[in-house]
């Protein structure tokens, strides 16, 4: 079985001392999934079990379980040397979409003033000795800095280096890779959000002793309509997932309970949780304004210089050389400076679109957070219900009956003398 990330982060998370509860609630996992995956790492990594004395189950696990799994698995280590080289080799495609976007406009003004130059007066060929037209990069400028994949590590070193610039271009990113983020924006920032969504309610769920009204869960879920909001039904995946049940009361109101997530490895204090699931707006570009300026002008210089290398084009005798390279690569390069800047309109209307709909979805959830954090006479009645069910089995030391880490003799030995001094104990003190 694929050993689930999530379940070793959550094992790490709560002190390497977990049960089925434990990584449920914390990954947001379903319980059988979790049940699955815990019996899976501590086979492969060396786990132990321990068995309270009412049948309940604790996984123990060596805090160096990652390095027991990378040396037995030569796969993990090559993701990980795999992770690493896509690192550098995504950074190489980011900077690359800047580096065109120079080379052209570098290529496409060197072709221009080929092709003006070479339809002037051959009288004026001894002024060109002089140094004039030539092009000169300020000295002061360290073009090297915007080539160092670190920039995110070294940008403290970069501010102090350039504290007399408009540091806009080290605050964030490097100006390579702020034009690919101006082209095709940074990814989702709602990636995890479904990770996030269930974590959410575990953490809902453990915070409440196990036990929850609908109304509860309601904010972090989705699938909710005129339909099913007066019968409950959004509730069915949550129960399905960390095996909840029923329970009627006696007013005819239903809550639910979670037998597995009210057993827990140690004493769960209330964590923090937003009081409904949230998506993260949008953004146009992570890069600094200053940066989306420069990118936007220099593609209206890229844009402009193409045009006009079309219309001299047209005229000119191609033959070879770099003019004939230019001519054969125009369509390209038309194609590319077009492409620069209607890719970012698009993708700014489409993005508008998108937060509107995020907007609306985040206020949905927030009125449902609203009428719980403000309940009315008949959502306190079954929240006091719920409190009835809600409930925290801690498993200590002192509960455990039987544990894979010790000989079967030996922990019934162990066993032997805690019942002995049990009695000697109850003897002194005259029961």
């Amino acid at each position: 079985m694929t050993l689930n990330p999530a379940i070793m982060k959550a094992v790490e998370q709560s002190g390497y001392r977990v049960t089925v509860g434990d990584v449920a609630a914390k990954a947001g996992l379903e319980v059988n999934l979790a049940q699955q995956g815990l019996l899976a790492l501590a086979s492969d990594a060396g786990g132990h079990m321990q068995v309270s004395d009412v049948g309940e189950i604790v996984y123990l696990f060596p805090k160096d379980f990652r390095a027991i799994l990378r040396n037995k698995y030569w796969q993990l280590q090559l993701k990980e040397w795999w992770e690493k080289v896509w690192k550098v080799v995504f950074y190489l495609i980011r900077i690359s979409f800047g580096i065109v976007l120079i080379a052209s406009i570098v290529l496409m003004t060197i072709a221009i003033l080929i092709i003006l130059s070479s339809s002037r007066d051959n009288e004026n060929s001894s002024d060109r000795g002089d140094g004039r037209g030539m092009i000169f990069l300020p000295s002061y400028w360290d073009i090297f800095w915007i080539l160092d994949p670190g920039y995110d590590y070294n940008r403290d070193r970069y501010r102090q280096r350039s504290a007399d610039r408009a540091s806009e271009f080290s605050k964030q990113m490097n100006f390579l890779e702020a034009i690919f983020s101006f082209l095709f924006g940074d990814g989702n920032p709602n990636f995890d959000l479904e990770e996030r969504r269930w974590q959410q309610i575990g953490t809902v769920i453990r915070n409440s002793g196990g036990a929850v009204v609908a109304q509860q869960i309601a904010p972090y879920l989705d699938n909710i309509n005129a339909y099913n909001s007066e019968n409950e039904d959004y509730i069915l995946p949550v129960l399905a997932r960390f095996n909840g049940y029923p329970q009627v009361s006696p007013a005819g109101e239903i809550i639910y309970y979670f037998p597995q997530l009210q057993v827990t490895a140690r004493r769960q204090e209330q964590q923090s949780v937003a009081p409904y699931l949230r998506e993260k707006l949008w953004r146009f570009s992570e890069a600094g304004s200053g940066q989306i300026t420069l990118a936007v002008g220099l593609g209206i210089v890229q844009f402009v210089l193409a045009i006009i290398l079309g219309s001299l084009l047209r005229d000119y005798p191609v033959a070879g050389g770099l003019i004939g390279f230019v001519s054969a690569i125009y369509g390209v390069l038309l194609a590319y400076a077009t492409g620069f800047l209607v890719i970012p309109a698009i993708r700014y209307f489409w993005i508008q679109w998108r937060n509107s709909r995020i907007q609306e979805r985040n206020q949905k959830r927030e009125a449902r957070a609203a009428l719980v954090s403000n309940p009315d006479a008949q959502l306190k009645q079954k929240l006091d219900y719920a409190r009835q069910f809600a409930n925290q089995k801690v498993i200590t030391d002192a509960d455990i009956t039987y544990s894979t880490e010790k000989d079967l003799l030996e922990q019934e030995s162990e066993r032997s003398d805690k019942i002995d001094e049990e009695w000697r104990r109850r003897l002194e003190s005259g029961f």
